[in-house]
């Protein structure tokens, strides 16, 4: 599981309202005016993907903000949000750093723009990560228990969907800790025990969130307990495979990719590529998600075992051959992919030209591929797999 990603806050309908004009457009007149009205403009054109035009406005509301503390705040967290959407991470910091300033331990209600939410983009903004991440993240998990217990008893439906939400978030901050003890902190002493209280206590929190059990399971896989994970993982699972893909409580796709590895590194492949082939049907375009389902495939293959759509006669004529057909196809469509969306994951890329040479030389072309390759087409990935064998054969003609 990856760092969680602090949601961004929405604004009302009613506020919403005034600050649009007939029509959708944007009231002027109250934009220059109002600061709060403002902050609302910003957020709708950040959520709606216009960060360059929502960074003017914010900026303006906090320029328009002297006196009112809580816009001031508001307005500071909002332009560190921006500048995150805009890739200046330097600038988003010293921004989320003022909001500390302003509500040092995140007691300020977050309809005054206090809480936790500035602990945890600087937990995930670190540049020092390790020791420097836990520590803002520990700051964000102190306020939200102080939240908690704040709701703790309220009974409104209000009160109640915002005690879930925090919990969410809770849980999640509690991995995302857990995790940098498995990784950037494993050296330490106390790191086993550590991880151990913090996944109970985000179990506690939230039994049944898919990604809470997703970590529970690395930490066992770390631990060399495969079937605790094992059984973690199917549990994960099964709180959302049957579940339409718009349904909230589908993890996100991130989460699943994951999953999917994490499936595959207990040995459960025909559980990962259920879960792949999901993501596939989600996304096409996913070049991970193609290269794991290839990967899965042939790991299939090695334990002579084929995936359960082939045809029983084809596969059991040679579940080996089958899986390896398959696998192919789903590792080519990644490295397609990867071309032309200019990927960035060069020990993929390798991964996948290396399972393909070796079942190339195994169960040979596709003949799609070949007459492919004789119309220019498709033939990148061939050209990288075959271009020691070129090699040599130039050598020869020269002598």
């Amino acid at each position: 599981m990856g760092k969680p990603r602090p949601q961004k806050k929405k604004s009302s309908k009613s506020r919403t309202k005034s600050v649009l004009g007939p029509g959708g457009s944007i009231s002027k007149p109250k934009m220059s005016q109002d600061p709060s009205t403002l902050l609302d403009q910003a957020t709708i054109l950040l959520q709606t993907g216009r960060a360059d035009e929502a960074l003017p406005t914010a900026q303006q509301a906090l320029d328009l903000a002297a006196d009112n503390v809580a816009v001031q705040l508001q307005a500071v967290n909002l332009l560190g949000e921006i500048n995150v959407e805009l890739g200046e991470i330097e600038t988003a910091r010293e921004y989320f750093l003022r909001a500390v300033e302003q509500d040092p331990n995140g007691s300020i209600p977050e309809s005054q723009g206090g809480g936790a939410e500035k602990f945890m983009w600087l937990a995930q903004l670190s540049e020092q990560g390790g020791t420097d991440s836990v520590q803002w993240f520990e700051k964000g998990v102190s306020s939200l228990r102080q939240t908690l217990q704040a709701l703790d008893g309220k009974t409104s439906a209000e009160e109640v969907a915002l005690a879930e939400e925090k919990k969410v978030k809770l849980s999640n901050a509690l991995c995302a800790v857990a995790e940098i003890y498995m990784t950037d902190l494993s050296w330490e002493e106390d790191a086993e025990a550590r991880c151990e209280a913090l996944i109970t206590e985000a179990l506690t929190v939230t039994p049944d969130a898919p990604e809470v059990l997703q970590t529970f399971a690395s930490i066992r896989i770390s631990q060399l307990k495969t079937e605790e994970a094992q059984e973690a993982l199917k549990r994960s699972t099964s709180l959302w495979k049957d579940l339409a893909p718009e349904d909230p409580k589908v993890p996100d796709f991130a989460v699943r990719i994951s999953l999917a590895r994490l499936l595959m590194e207990v040995t459960l492949e025909f559980e990962a590529l259920e879960v792949l082939e999901r993501l596939i049907l989600e996304d096409d375009q996913s070049v991970e998600a193609w290269y794991l389902g290839g990967w899965c495939l042939y790991l299939l293959a090695e334990k002579q075992q084929a995936p359960k759509d082939i045809a029983e006669d084809e596969a059991a004529e040679s579940p080996r051959h089958a899986s390896l057909i398959a696998s192919r196809e789903w590792l080519k469509q990644s490295l397609k992919l990867y071309d032309l969306l200019q990927y960035e994951d060069e020990p993929l890329q390798s991964h996948a030209l290396e399972l393909i040479q070796g079942m190339v030389a195994e169960i040979g072309e596709d003949m799609e591929d070949s007459e492919a390759e004789g119309e220019g087409e498709g033939e990148d990935w061939d050209e990288e797999i075959d271009a020691d064998s070129d090699d040599e054969d130039h050598e020869m003609a020269d002598s």
